[in-house]
C-alpha cells in the first residue's frame, strides 16, 4: 500500500484499544465518588471524533453527556460544569492553544479533566488529572480517537448497568486493529481509482447520519478543506432534503457515507435521490467491510472507524496525484488569529 507502515498502525491502534484496562475501573470509582456529568471538549477535528461516543451515550443512557467547544465554554460555560461534572479533552499534539486554555479554567472551577493526547510531555499529558497518551499522528489519529473516546462511553454505561458484556466487546475491539489493515488492503485500488477521479474537482457534498455523519463532517472540512484546500459542503443526511438538494445537478460530486446503525435509511434516502440527478454519487458503505470476528453489535459501533481507515487511503494517493503534502498549510499554526 502506498505510504503505509502496516507495524506501526497496528501498535497505534492497538494503544487506543487498550485503555480500556484502565479506564473501567477509573470510571466506576469516579461515579462511586459522585460523578454527575461528562463532557467532551475537544478543539477542531478532533472534537468531531467524539461524537459518535456522545451521541450513542445520550441514545443509550439518561446520565448527562454532552459536547461542547472549549473557545465558547471559555467564555460562557455550559450549566454543570463544576466539581462532579469529568470533563474529556482530547488533543493529539496535547498543545492545541484553546484546549490549553480551557484546562487552566477547568482547573480554576474545580472540574476533574481526563486528557487523551498523543504525546505526554505536553500542558494537557502532563497537567489533567487523569491522562491516557497514545502516540498516534495525523494519518493514524482518526481511528485512534474514535477507539479511545467509545470505550470511556461504553464504560460509563457499563458501570451504570446499562451495558451488557463490556469486556466481551472490547476483546472484539482488540482484533480490530489488524483487520482494518485488511480493510485498507481491499480497499487500495478504489481508493486510488477514486483519488485519480476526483484529484481536479473543485466542490464536493459530503452526507451521512448517525455515527458515521461526524465522519462525514470532518473529512470535508478537515481533510479536503484544510489539507487540500478543496471546497466541501457536509450537511447531516436528515437536512439535505431541506436546503442541499436544491444543489444537486449534473456533475456535482455528492460523497454518501452509509454506517450500519439504524440511521442507514437516512444515507440511502440521500443516495437515491442524488442518483436521479448526478452522474457523481460516491457512495463509502461501512457494511462492505469483511470483519471476522466482529459481531453485529460491535460492527454498528464502530462504522466511523471503518470509514476513516478507508479515507485515509484516499487521502495517501491525493496528496501524491495532487501534489499537494496534508501537512501544507497557509494559515493554521503559521499566522496569528
Amino acid at each position: 500500500m502506498l505510504n503505509f507502515d502496516q507495524d506501526r498502525f497496528v501498535r497505534i491502534q492497538s494503544g487506543a484499544v487498550s485503555i480500556a484496562t484502565e479506564i473501567k475501573p477509573l470510571m466506576s470509582r469516579l461515579l462511586d465518588e459522585g460523578l454527575e456529568r461528562l463532557f467532551f471538549m475537544g478543539t477542531g477535528g478532533v472534537q468531531f471524533l467524539t461524537l459518535p461516543a456522545v451521541e450513542l451515550a445520550q441514545r443509550s443512557s439518561t446520565f448527562p453527556v454532552a459536547a461542547s467547544y472549549p473557545a465558547q465554554v471559555i467564555i460562557e460555560p455550559p450549566a454543570g460544569l463544576g466539581p462532579k461534572a469529568l470533563v474529556v479533552t482530547p488533543s493529539l499534539s496535547g498543545t492545541t492553544k484553546e484546549s490549553v486554555e480551557l484546562l487552566g479554567f477547568l482547573k480554576a472551577r474545580g472540574v476533574r479533566t481526563l486528557s487523551l493526547t498523543g504525546h505526554r510531555d505536553t500542558p494537557l499529558g502532563r497537567d489533567a488529572d487523569f491522562t491516557f497518551t497514545n502516540f498516534a499522528e495525523d494519518d493514524t489519529s482518526s481511528e485512534s480517537f474514535y477507539l479511545q473516546t467509545l470505550i470511556i462511553v461504553l464504560s460509563l454505561l457499563s458501570a451504570r448497568g446499562e451495558f451488557d458484556d463490556f469486556d466481551a466487546v472490547v476483546d472484539e475491539l482488540k482484533l480490530l486493529p489488524k483487520l482494518l489493515v485488511g480493510v485498507k488492503e481491499a480497499f487500495e485500488d478504489t481508493a486510488a481509482t477514486l483519488a485519480a477521479t476526483i484529484k481536479d474537482e473543485t466542490y464536493h457534498i459530503f452526507t451521512g447520519a448517525g455515527s458515521v455523519w461526524p465522519e462525514a463532517h470532518y473529512y470535508g472540512m478537515c481533510i479536503l478543506e484544510e489539507m487540500q484546500w478543496i471546497r466541501t459542503r457536509p450537511v447531516h443526511a436528515a437536512d439535505f432534503f431541506h436546503g442541499t438538494l436544491e444543489l444537486v445537478e449534473p456533475g456535482v460530486s455528492v460523497f454518501v457515507f452509509k454506517g450500519e446503525d439504524p440511521y442507514r435509511r437516512l444515507s440511502e434516502r440521500v443516495e437515491n435521490f442524488a442518483r436521479r440527478y448526478t452522474d457523481k454519487v460516491r457512495v463509502l458503505d461501512a457494511a462492505d467491510a469483511s470483519l471476522p470476528g466482529i459481531s453485529p453489535r460491535v460492527r454498528a459501533l464502530i462504522s466511523p472507524i471503518i470509514l476513516a481507515t478507508r479515507l485515509e487511503r484516499l487521502n495517501a494517493h491525493l496528496e501524491v496525484l495532487r501534489n499537494h503534502p496534508l501537512t501544507t498549510r497557509r494559515y493554521y499554526k503559521r499566522v496569528e488569529y
